[in-house]
């Protein structure tokens, strides 16, 4: 439990979010089209400071393709505390098949049985993170000024 209300939201260092975001196996792609922002659950690996993920032709891989300015998102809890994570970056298809090659051997499958032969990668330029401390609401102030 925080100590106090300064204590109950910490700020993460850009390291420790990478930490955090590394540790997760699920987070969310955020991609925008015509001004009309989509969302998609995605299993993820992380491959040094990128992000990647597989998918099979469709929505991702189409949003990303016509506007490769993402973000990413992370977020859990326990029983005393949360955290999140958001990256904002540039995500893009590989395809280089050397590359391609080695992104196979990451410790990354289809949760689902679809084929997914798409590779995306994110290249954050931004990471932030926060880690929150659970506990009691503090009681209310009120004040009745007559001024």
């Amino acid at each position: 439990m925080a100590d106090s209300a300064a204590d109950a939201v910490v700020e993460l260092t850009e390291d420790q979010s990478w930490a955090v975001l590394s540790g997760c196996k699920v987070g969310r792609l955020v991609t925008c089209v015509d001004r009309h922002p989509e969302i998609f659950p995605v299993n993820f690996v992380t491959d040094g400071r990128s992000i990647v993920f597989r998918t099979a032709e469709g929505n991702k891989l189409f949003t990303v393709t016509i506007n490769s300015e993402v973000a990413f998102e992370v977020d859990g809890w326990d029983g005393t505390g949360g955290w999140s994570v958001i990256t904002h970056g540039r995500g893009e298809e590989v395809t280089a098949a050397s590359e391609v090659e080695r992104l196979e051997s990451l410790p990354l499958r289809p949760w689902v049985p679809v084929v997914k032969t798409h590779w995306v990668r994110i290249t954050p330029t931004q990471i932030t993170g926060r880690q929150f401390h659970f506990g009691p609401e503090p009681d209310k102030e009120y004040s009745f000024n007559s001024e």
